[in-house]
């Protein structure tokens, strides 16, 4: 990779997201609506002494959620577009290379993340008042990592959609599944043994316990910066798979 092009090719992508301003509201907006949502949906609901709220717990987790639903759903229709509008054959005719264009979809995708996950999260501490035993700043990190985890699936999975609806048809295969096993509604370690198998293999149930991590104590731990580690090595995976499988057109 060329660290120039990289550069030019990040602030292009900066550049086009800046005057999009539906996709900025999807990012910046959306996730605060949702966990007003959240809020009012367990704000009353009894927690065990000595444990942490229903909100608390589940808010958490939503902060880690929103970064990864989102820019998979941004960048998978994004990048599909580039393809069928022939901008993407133009650019790999210049010395522009397929990891630069992805590193640069990742890095792009990965700072609006982190912007993502910081308004969320000053919303959910300051406005709606979510404790945890561990700092914000790592709640936001983990955000940024996971975004980036999606932007590099969804520039995978969009290789092989030749319209819109068929890069949205990726969702329920690739993120439903790992909503549903990440831990969130039963403990990994009380599932059935072949549920537990599939769920040690999805990276976002890393990334759910790294967040867990976060809420139970108030130094970084080792677990949370294998489970950091293991997501961001996931997203750098799909990346150079995304790579791979990139194809200039749509048929």
């Amino acid at each position: 990779m060329n660290g120039r092009i990289l550069a030019a090719t990040t602030g292009r992508i900066l550049r086009q997201l800046r005057h999009d301003r539906r996709t900025v509201a999807l990012l910046v907006v959306v996730p605060s609506v949702l966990l007003t949502l959240v809020y009012f949906m367990y704000v009353d609901q009894p927690a065990p002494p000595g444990a942490p709220s229903t909100f608390d717990r589940v808010a958490l987790i939503m902060l880690g959620f929103f970064p990864f639903i989102i820019m998979f759903l941004v960048t998978s229709i994004a990048m599909l577009r580039e393809r069928t509008t022939g901008t993407l054959e133009r650019l790999l005719t210049t010395p522009l290379g397929k990891l630069d264009l992805l590193f640069g979809y990742g890095i792009a995708f990965g700072l609006a993340g982190v912007l993502q996950s910081t308004v969320a999260s000053v919303v959910a501490y300051r406005v709606f008042g979510l404790e945890t035993a561990g700092s914000a700043w790592l709640v936001v990190l983990i955000a940024g990592v996971n975004a980036v985890l999606a932007v590099a699936l969804g520039l995978f999975c969009s290789a092989f959609a030749r319209t819109e609806f068929q890069a949205v048809q990726f969702m329920p295969v690739v993120v439903a599944p790992q909503l549903l096993l990440c831990g969130l509604f039963v403990p990994r370690d009380e599932m059935a043994g072949w549920l537990q198998a599939i769920s040690d293999a999805l990276p976002l149930s890393y990334a759910v316990e790294a967040l867990q991590e976060v809420g139970a104590h108030a130094e970084p731990t080792g677990t949370m910066w294998r489970d950091v580690a293991i997501v961001a090595g996931a997203a750098v995976a799909a990346l150079v798979l995304a790579a791979a499988t990139l194809r200039r057109r749509s048929g």
